[in-house]
């Protein structure tokens, strides 16, 4: 792993950065059968002259070419770099959008992927020695588990939070004194809504910093803010990663909202969804990464799916920056729109999260005739419902039509929230 605080200058930064590139692509031109029928990688695209020149050469990578890989060529497809008895890592995405899609690793990808997690530590001040809980199942789903063995690895207290209640987690953190705590936008509120059902004091808790990943609301500046205020004050800060291509971002060092792509690491693009040309500086586009490690199952020119405003600039120095405003934006599969109007339900979280009241709500689209309309049931009183209503109409200039079902009706996400759902008529 490149370090850019090791590096001499920006242009032994591109230098080495490049060569990563051109060492990966000749690794899998070699060896590995998917990029091989993708891309038909010949010797002289092997020595491609810069990052330009591979964008005009090189095909994208979408998760349908890779689903239907695995499909084709059960049970793990041909993305292999190297024969199968050399992966010891099973891992599988979550599922939101489809089927899980299983992933393999080599002991040297999976630290790759942890040296990842090791920055996004240190920009999150994490120190050596830090009690550190992790709020997820370990379960297949990547989920958190190179940032465990990433924090184990820098000497810190790990301490695993599957298989228990929301009250034992509790009781833990509280307990232990933990200071960092490792968890989605969506848990952490669910967390401080159980403090206020079991009458927990949270005054003396010991906790300095919430990481948060899996979920747009990360670098969503209310919501942080929610948090952290409930929290008595704690930072939130947030962290982009996809189990296809690893530990991305980390949250903009000195900026209250946003992330920075790790360049050493991964080649980023952002695209315009349908022409798919590069868009300009701090347009909305579609993010397109390049992994610059993990030879043994590389993607090239990897279509995220998530919605981003990228602005290249420099660090203090000198060192390249690409980073994303705001963070994740939306995803393209999941704006819909009504009444002429574009909703992403990033935006719609937004406006109902600044309700303390509501513990948990739903969006249900459905079609009335040609046109597509949602409802939205939250678990709160009819007085919070109304102002909900309210609240979107200013926003959107919609009215939508929000419904109050008792707390309990909808269960809580531990990890990926997936509150949008298709209504039947």
């Amino acid at each position: 792993m490149i370090q850019s605080a090791d590096l001499e200058s920006a242009d032994q930064w591109r230098a080495r950065r490049w060569n990563r590139l051109q060492v990966l692509l000749k690794e899998i031109g070699i060896h590995n059968g998917f990029q091989q029928k993708h891309w038909a990688i010949r010797n002289e695209e092997r020595n491609l002259e810069s990052f330009s020149q591979f964008q005009k050469e090189c095909p994208f990578t979408t998760k349908d070419e890779l689903a239907r890989d695995r499909v084709e060529n059960p049970p793990y497809g041909t993305n292999f770099t190297y024969p199968i008895d050399h992966y010891t890592r099973f891992n599988q995405t979550s599922g939101t959008l489809g089927a899980p899609m299983v992933w393999l690793d080599t002991p040297s990808d999976w630290q790759w992927m942890l040296e990842n997690w090791n920055i996004v530590l240190k920009n999150a001040g994490v120190p050596k020695g830090a009690k550190c809980f992790f709020a997820f199942s370990f379960g297949p789903f990547l989920g958190f588990w190179t940032a465990y063995e990433a924090a184990m690895q820098n000497g810190c207290l790990c301490i695993p939070g599957g298989g228990q209640s929301s009250e034992q987690r509790l009781k833990i953190i509280l307990e232990q004194g933990v200071e960092y705590l490792f968890c989605t936008p969506t848990y952490a509120l669910h967390l401080l809504q159980v403090t206020k059902d079991l009458r927990i004091d949270l005054a003396h808790n010991q906790l300095r910093t919430i990481i948060v990943a899996g979920e747009t609301g990360g670098s969503d500046k209310g919501i942080k803010d929610k948090i952290s205020m409930q929290w008595n004050g704690v930072q939130v800060y947030d962290h982009y990663g996809m189990t296809e291509v690893g530990p991305v971002a980390y949250e903009i060092p000195d900026q209250s909202v946003g992330l920075r792509i790790i360049q050493e690491s991964y080649f980023a693009e952002v695209i315009d969804p349908v022409s798919t040309q590069t868009v300009p500086n701090g347009e909305l586009g579609e993010l397109v990464l390049t992994t610059l490690g993990r030879t043994g199952c590389p993607v090239l020119r990897y279509r995220s799916g998530d919605l981003v405003k990228a602005v290249e600039g420099f660090d203090e120095k000198g060192i390249p920056t690409f980073d994303l405003i705001g963070g994740i934006l939306g995803r393209i599969d999941d704006m819909i729109i009504v009444r002429g109007v574009n909703l992403y339900p990033s935006s719609v979280d937004a406006v109902i999260r600044k309700f303390d009241e509501v513990k948990e709500y739903r969006v249900y689209k459905e079609k009335a005739g040609p046109m597509l309309e949602i409802t939205i049931e939250v678990e709160s009183s009819l007085e919070v419902a109304n102002l909900i209503e309210v609240a979107l109409k200013e926003v959107f200039s919609l009215r939508i039509s929000v419904k109050p079902v008792p707390n309990g009706t909808f269960p809580q996400f531990e990890m990926k929230a997936k509150r949008w759902e298709d209504k039947l008529l």
